[in-house]
């Protein structure tokens, strides 16, 4: 093992114990750690959760897709004989909400929370790893998603989509404004972008920052075309689906309020200098693009960078065959929408868990077979899967990642496709935007 294994190794163990507040010795008032409270009876418990009607982004489709999966597995004899239980929990987008949820999991003997988003690591992290409750396959949008010793992400996060979509961009573009959130979260998208920037030798972005929930980003527009050195009095905007190459491209990552931002900046103008838009899925998606007329939307020729094949990909066949025949027409459910896809795949991994697990089924058993057992294949959706201490990347923030890979796509004719066959593996700008390349 090396020294920088070494070392986190033993942080992550040294955090283990702060975290569960484990005793000197389980005999003597402790009892049992957090996760072991609940023998196996043969149903295991899990839960889901997601924001649902709110004025930000809301993900339904994920709760949604666990329920189905639940049914699939279940009517065919459950994972390894026992019974899947999935609960679902709306946190609203708010950090109160998000703990409700958490406490909840734990109080009905969640084994793992499964396939999940929300915007409030800080709050539900802390009552999971009270509990000994792993999170496997959150969304990637917190911090916590990727420190925490209890978290199993499948995807490499706004981290790797940022960085991706950097890269992306420097092979088209000559000057790039980005447009994403004033909070937290979102200051720590420019340096990944302009990470991704740099290793194609192009400049930093522009950075504009905006809010989530706006109903009009008309200011924001005009920010980010300044920031590509337009005007938008006096040169007008358009976007085109042809060209070699771009000048200005503007690159908008406000998940759901992304195709706000885009219908502004349209009304801006229609005619003038040519103005490459581009996302990355999760704010933009098949469904935005139908929605907005197919080949004739303002998405044509868009640039976006994903985590997971596109969706009209062939690796997507079982999950959409599960959508047909047990989400019984639920139409929460959108088979490109990359959080269904990402708890699909979060799924896929805790069968895996399960299946290897040695004896009664808890909390942390479950963790123990996540972190022994051999690595999960998605069936291509992702690289196969492992969180054991040499398949961590050396990304400063993000010590738990594990899947740095992203997809290049493009919207032809009204669809999604994807440019490049294979993965485009961001690791190296990753570690080097952490001061580790």
């Amino acid at each position: 093992m090396t020294a920088r294994r070494r070392k986190r190794s033993a942080r992550t163990t040294t955090t283990l114990a702060a975290t569960m507040g484990v005793c000197a010795s389980l005999l003597t008032g402790c009892g049992v750690l957090p996760g072991d409270a609940r023998a196996d009876n043969g149903t295991v418990t899990v839960m889901t959760w997601a924001p649902q009607g709110t004025k930000a982004t809301n993900m339904p489709g994920m709760p949604a897709m666990a329920e189905a999966y639940a049914r699939w597995v279940n009517a065919t004899g459950g994972i390894n004989g026992r019974t899947l239980r999935v609960l679902t929990c709306n946190d609203h987008n708010d950090s109160v909400r998000a703990a409700r949820c958490a406490h909840r999991a734990r109080t009905e003997g969640a084994v793992a929370v499964v396939g999940s988003y929300s915007q409030h690591g800080r709050t539900f992290m802390a009552a999971l790893e009270s509990a000994g409750i792993p999170y496997i396959g959150g969304y990637g949008i917190t911090d916590e998603e990727f420190t925490s010793p209890l978290s199993y992400p499948v995807n490499g996060g706004l981290a790797a989509l940022l960085a991706g979509n950097g890269h992306q961009l420097a092979s088209r573009c000559e000057q790039v404004s980005l447009v994403r959130p004033d909070t937290v979260a979102g200051d720590q998208l420019p340096e990944l972008l302009n990470a991704g920037l740099a290793a194609g030798g192009r400049a930093e972005a522009a950075d504009i920052r905006a809010p989530e929930d706006s109903s009009d980003y008309t200011e924001h527009a005009r920010r980010a075309l300044k920031g590509v050195g337009l005007d938008a009095d006096g040169d007008g905007i358009g976007t085109v689906a042809g060209g070699d190459a771009d000048r200005a491209c503007v690159t908008a990552v406000l998940g759901g309020r992304t195709d706000t931002f885009f219908d502004s900046f349209r009304r801006l103008g229609e005619e003038g200098p040519r103005v490459r838009i581009a996302s990355v899925l999760g704010s933009v998606q098949q469904s935005l693009v139908d929605r907005t007329g197919g080949p004739e939307s303002q998405w044509e020729g868009a640039y976006a960078t994903g985590w997971y094949p596109a969706s009209s990909d062939q690796r997507w066949a079982r999950m959409k065959q599960v959508v047909r025949e047990h989400a019984f027409g639920d139409n929460r459910i959108d088979p490109a929408d990359p959080g269904v896809q990402t708890t699909w795949i979060a799924y896929t991994v805790f069968r895996a868990a399960l299946e290897n697990v040695d004896g009664p089924v808890t909390a942390n058993s479950v963790r123990r077979a996540l972190e022994t057992m051999p690595p999960v294949d998605t069936g291509g959706l992702t690289p196969k899967l492992s969180w054991g201490y040499d398949d961590m990347l050396a990304v400063r923030d993000h010590p738990r990642l594990v899947n740095s890979m992203v997809t290049f796509q493009r919207v032809q004719e009204g669809t999604l496709t994807q440019v490049r066959e294979d993965f485009v593996d961001v690791r190296n700008t990753l570690e080097a935007a952490s001061g580790h390349g």
